[in-house]
């Protein structure tokens, strides 16, 4: 009897998630969009998915719920999630400066005292755009990623950081890449190692990876696409597809739009649910802006009435694709969508179907 009603309880929670590609697909015809997809996710059930246009904007391969989009720098988030596990672990902590992580590194006395949070606040000094010299060098490297994110904090904190630690925001994938390799030094495992068995994993994020989806044999996933006036221009995966992966911790990470619905639902939870990865403290710590400011760590945050106040957000692009995120942590809600083009049609795209779940819920709720 108890497995005749855990499969009853699965077959109608499946039957509840409804598939909303029509819905989305006037949205990303208004706005020439290749492909677009949206989810929205309640009490870690979701309610709406779908996924309309195509892999390829000059091909005739469809896109289903089930492939993968490149989420940017949502991923930022995700870093910020696993250095608050070691946190709690004992592992790291919040004020672990960078000559505790890096004792025998030489770097610019002002960069000693930067800690992790100022790291994941974006207030740290790290500079906003990593020099063309690095860039290149990133991209030419073909070595050990833990080996390159060495070498790369190596070089970043040769320069004293600017403006000084703790004084202003500047967002930062740099700061990001940093703090990756301060979990990466902590632990002794690259970070792509710390992001499968932390995260993915326990979440049952089984569509989760790294970089561009998809082969360049093969319109097997999205194609990342550059826009031109309403011309997509299909880049084929590979390295051209996205940015070096030594940039993961900032914003390298894929998975299919239910996984980023169920990851978002994860927050919107705030350990409500069993199968806890923090405590409520450890996500209120990461959900809470600093003062004098609108950011959190690894989290935009605004007040909405739909959210019933508190919400959550961020969006991501590595200028081929587009994904956002809205959470509502009072509500345990969320809702996240994602384009395969990047631009400013790509983001009224994106919040029009966000919009549109968001109406949908909130119509049901009331």
């Amino acid at each position: 009897m108890k497995l005749c009603a855990l499969l009853a309880m699965a077959i109608t929670a499946f039957a509840a998630a409804e598939d909303v590609s029509a819905l989305l697909d006037p949205i990303r015809g208004k706005h020439s969009l290749p492909a677009l997809a949206a989810a929205s996710i309640s009490a870690g059930e979701i309610l709406d998915a779908g996924a309309c246009g195509l892999r390829r904007a000059d091909g005739t391969a469809r896109v289903t719920p089930d492939d993968k989009w490149h989420l940017g720098s949502c991923t930022k988030s995700m870093t910020a999630s696993v250095a608050a596990m070691l946190v709690e672990r004992g592992t790291l902590k919040w004020d672990t400066t960078l000559a505790d992580a890096f004792p025998k590194m030489e770097m610019d006395a002002a960069w000693r005292g930067v800690s992790l949070e100022l790291l994941l606040a974006h207030r740290a000094g790290a500079p906003h755009v990593l020099p063309l010299p690095l860039m290149m060098r990133a991209k030419m490297d073909q070595g050990p990623l833990t080996g390159q994110r060495i070498a790369l904090v190596r070089a970043l904190l040769k320069t004293a950081p600017d403006p000084a630690p703790g004084t202003k925001h500047v967002y930062s994938n740099q700061g990001y890449i940093i703090a990756g390799a301060m979990l990466e030094e902590a632990t002794g495992k690259p970070w792509e190692d710390l992001m499968r068995e932390m995260l993915f994993r326990p979440l049952k994020l089984e569509s989760a990876g790294f970089g561009a989806p998809g082969s360049a044999k093969d319109v097997d996933q999205p194609w990342g696409h550059l826009r031109a006036g309403t011309h997509n221009g299909p880049v084929t995966p590979g390295p051209m597809a996205d940015n070096p992966p030594v940039l993961g911790p900032a914003g390298t990470v894929h998975m299919s739009i239910r996984d980023f619905a169920r990851y978002a639902g994860w927050h919107a939870g705030e350990a409500r649910r069993s199968g806890k990865l923090l405590t409520v403290e450890s996500f209120r710590k990461l959900h809470t802006a600093v003062e004098g400011q609108d950011y959190a760590l690894g989290w935009g945050t605004a007040q909405r009435p739909w959210a019933g106040g508190r919400v959550l957000m961020h969006n991501g692009s590595n200028t081929m694709n587009l994904a956002v995120m809205w959470v509502a942590p009072e509500r345990d809600f969320a809702v996240v969508a994602a384009t395969n083009v990047f631009g400013p049609d790509a983001e009224k795209g994106c919040d029009e179907a966000v919009s549109a779940l968001i109406r949908r819920w909130d119509a049901a709720r009331k």
